[in-house]
């Protein structure tokens, strides 16, 4: 039989955590006691008897706490086998009363063991529905309705004979417990290796208790077991499919990042996110379910195609713009030399068309790398600023030369701003032209004061053509035949409308009387207006 530690997948998953060492050497010591002495053999009984105290030296067993001792009751005591045994009164089974405390392993088999001096006799051994002892000492299971020797005292039967086995019996028990306990984690593979260990365990125990209930219960944990392995086959098929799904996101997810346009792509940022999809393909790999190896394998080369497409972009991509910067360079470094050229003329109109030429064509012609672009520009403008400097240094010495004609327009423009407002039209245009005329005369003023002292000027020359076309129009012959006509036709009205009102107030007609005076009123308003218009 194998070594228990090896063989039982639950105790060496669990041999490491604390409280279950003493599991394990139960356990240990249940399935490697083969060693059975045989009753009333004095030829034999000597050597078996150190060979059984021999074997509970090498694996002692601890005393498992009373809570876990919670043994079936016997359906019905166990056959007598001599008058003596049937007279003895029956000890109430595990449920009723706890069983007697454990002895050390080294009280086993043999009566000399210095653990305990404490014997009885054969009369005052206590009756046990599970087992006998003869008088020879040899102790007797009762298994399955059949007796079998499963040790023996040859040197003295001690206080408490059953203790031993009993605690055997308890050890089983727990570790089938253990083994319910730990069925729902357990793989199929751990739970068959497991289970036919145990199966092996209660086959012939060197142990005292319901042995036939325990084989019972053990057959019962098989069918359970049955139905964990298949949940749990159920279980790892929804683990690879959901693993499967997992890892199909990330091939996706790789192939959609590979299969983007290079030149709406982000190659730095896209070659992190591949770098983090490897990481996480690989954490898949190591702490999910395994797949079959052919998906694994197409799913490992659709990933690495993705990889192996996005590198081939990025550098066909960057060879491209490597390209095209060479050539923006080539372009920006003749547009530089055709400022470099220009930037000691001194016909100053021309020269800064061309620089405004060569800015739109610099503006329009492709960009090189940012640092040699930016090297690039600095050149193009040093030659644009030799020109500028220059025609900015000739302005201001012509400026510093017209401050004089500025001094000069600021007092006639002071003169000119006395003609407002006009009360005669015709002395303000004689002196508006006067003025023009030595405006003119002065000449030219800095070019920043220009258009300020000049719209000084249009806004007298505004008002006064203003006044003039005001006093046009109400001297124009044909309006003014318009206007007397009017003026007659209301007149007669009016003297029309007066004449009526006497009469009617003559006549006591107040009514009409108050009518006709409103129409009147109305007449003598417009009379007043064509009368003013024409003044």
């Amino acid at each position: 039989m194998p070594h228990w530690h090896s063989a039982c997948p639950l105790i060496r998953a669990r041999s490491t955590a604390p409280g279950h060492y003493a599991l394990v050497n139960i356990v240990r010591n249940i399935v490697t006691t083969t060693s059975i002495p045989q009753a009333n053999d004095p030829d034999t009984s000597e050597p078996q008897q150190s060979a059984a105290a021999s074997e509970e030296a090498a694996t002692p067993i601890d005393s498992a706490p009373a809570a876990e001792r919670d043994d079936q009751a016997p359906a019905s005591p166990a056959p007598q086998t001599s008058t003596e045994d049937a007279a003895a009164p029956v000890t109430p089974s595990s449920d009723d009363q706890a069983p007697a405390p454990a002895q050390p392993a080294t009280a086993a088999l043999d009566a000399g063991s210095a653990v305990s001096d404490e014997k009885i006799a054969w009369s005052d051994v206590p009756a046990h529905p599970f087992a006998r002892i003869d008088e020879a000492g040899t102790v007797y299971v009762v298994d399955d309705g059949s007796e079998r020797v499963i040790g023996g005292y040859p040197e003295g039967i001690p206080a408490a004979p059953y203790a031993l086995y009993e605690r055997r019996f308890a050890d089983l028990e727990a570790t089938i417990r253990l083994f319910e306990d730990r069925l729902a984690s357990l793989a199929p593979k751990e739970i068959d290796q497991t289970l036919t260990t145990i199966r092996e365990a209660v086959v012939s125990p060197n142990a005292i208790g319901d042995l036939a209930g325990l084989r019972a219960r053990v057959e019962a944990l098989g069918a359970v077991a049955e139905q964990r392995k298949e949940q749990a086959r159920e279980e790892r098929r929804a683990a690879r499919e959901a693993a499967l799904v997992e890892r199909t996101a990330v091939v996706e997810r790789a192939e959609a990042i590979g299969s983007q346009d290079p030149d709406k792509t982000h190659w730095k940022q896209s070659g992190q996110a591949l770098r983090d999809l490897l990481d996480e393909w690989k954490t898949l790999q190591r702490r999910g379910p395994r797949l079959d190896k052919s998906t694994e394998d197409e799913l490992w080369k659709r990933f690495s195609s993705a990889r192996t497409q996005f590198d081939r972009r990025r550098r066909q991509y960057f060879s491209a713009l490597d390209q095209a910067q060479a050539e923006a360079k080539h372009i920006k470094e003749a547009l530089i030399a055709e400022a470099e050229a220009l930037q000691g003329s001194t016909d100053w109109g021309a020269t800064s068309g061309a620089y405004r030429d060569l800015m739109n064509r610099w503006k329009a012609a492709p960009r090189a790398s940012r640092r040699e672009d930016d090297a690039l520009w600095a050149r193009f403008r040093a030659a644009q600023q030799v020109f500028f400097d220059a025609r900015r240094a000739k302005d201001e010495a012509t400026d510093s030369e017209y401050r004089a004609n500025l001094e000069a327009k600021e007092a006639i423009l002071v003169e000119a701003e006395k003609i407002l407002p006009i009360t005669d039209l015709e002395q303000a245009k004689s002196q508006l032209r006067q003025i023009q005329d030595r405006w003119d005369e002065v000449g030219r003023v800095p070019s920043a004061d220009l258009h300020r002292i000049d719209a000084r000027l249009r806004a007298v020359e505004s008002a006064v053509r203003q006044a003039e076309e005001k006093e046009w129009q109400r001297t124009n012959p044909e309006t003014r035949a318009r206007a007397e006509g009017m003026l007659g036709q209301l007149e007669d009205q009016v003297a029309q409308l007066e004449a009526d009102v006497a009469r009617a107030r003559a006549e006591g007609d107040d009514k009409k009387a108050a009518n006709l005076a409103d129409a009147l009123s109305t007449k003598k308003a417009w009379l007043d207006q064509i009368r003013a218009s024409m003044a």
